[in-house]
């Protein structure tokens, strides 16, 4: 069974649980939006889906802001991976944002990347209607006891009502692991961390050493004002996206063990 945890009280339609991720647990792969995104006049990204863009120094660190003129520019190759952990900037790990234009008129979505939690960036999208979502996608191999986090916050018009769901065969069908919880609308700050606004969760067991596990936030009502107007202004914001485990044993440590053990009771004897 999964749990959401937030580090402040909410009233959520699944059980709760105010454990985070396991201490000593490792940081599988994780994003912490490092960069800036295309910002100015034709350059604020839009559409249908974008992944989070990453800039990396020839020292391997990142560049926090591309826009500047000569700097390192955005690697496309890059685009959605993950910027911290042990498997940071690895193939098939990506966090996006997805919408359904075709049902908000001719409002575009658009990516930006405002003040996360306690982080210089977050990614930050608006137009959003009931299906839309932010979307993880990453693998577990070797590794079990899987925990999930993130934190995220609305505007005063963003959508209220989330889900969260997992899908382990590539988004043909979905288990559902918080059916419901609410979203409140706090203040981020990059240089001070809210822990109102940080969620976790167990994957359970079924994605432990998993190829490729996919995990969606997904709004369940639309973008709002204060007299139930659709308001495509309306924001959801994203950072510091984390997933834990524990390393599988290999076989050969398993057995290994086995024996110590067994040796250490004929000692004892």
């Amino acid at each position: 069974m999964s749990y959401l945890t937030r580090c402040a009280a909410v009233a959520v339609a699944a059980a709760v649980s105010m454990s985070s991720a396991a201490v000593g647990q490792s940081l599988i792969a994780g994003w912490t939006i490092p960069s800036r995104f295309p910002v100015g006049t034709g350059n604020v990204p839009t559409g249908n889906s974008f992944l989070v863009p990453l800039a990396v120094n020839p020292d391997g660190s990142y560049n926090t802001d591309p826009n500047v003129a000569g700097s390192t520019p955005w690697d496309p190759a890059l685009a959605g991976r993950a910027d911290v952990g042990i498997r940071a900037l690895e193939a098939g790990f990506a966090l996006g944002s997805f919408h359904q234009l075709a049902s908000s008129g001719t409002t575009p979505t658009s990516y930006t990347s405002p003040a996360g939690n306690g982080s210089t960036y977050a990614l930050s999208s608006n137009v959003w209607k009931a299906g839309d979502y932010y979307e993880a996608v990453f693998s577990t191999t070797g590794f079990e006891n899987l925990s999930f986090s993130f934190d995220m916050t609305r505007s005063s018009t963003g959508p209220a009502t989330w889900e969260v769901v997992m899908s382990l065969d590539g988004g043909a069908t979905f288990t559902s692991l918080i059916p419901s919880f609410a979203l409140s609308a706090v203040t981020w700050s990059a240089t001070t961390y809210n822990p109102a606004s940080t969620y976790a969760l167990t994957l359970g067991s079924g994605a432990s050493d998993a190829g490729s596990v996919m995990v969606r936030i997904r709004a369940l009502v639309e973008s709002v004002n204060s007299s139930g107007v659709f308001q495509a202004g309306g924001t959801a914001r994203i950072d510091n996206v984390m997933v834990y485990g524990d390393a599988i044993p290999a076989p050969g440590a398993v057995a290994l063990l086995g024996f110590a053990g067994l040796a250490a009771r004929r000692r004892r004897r």
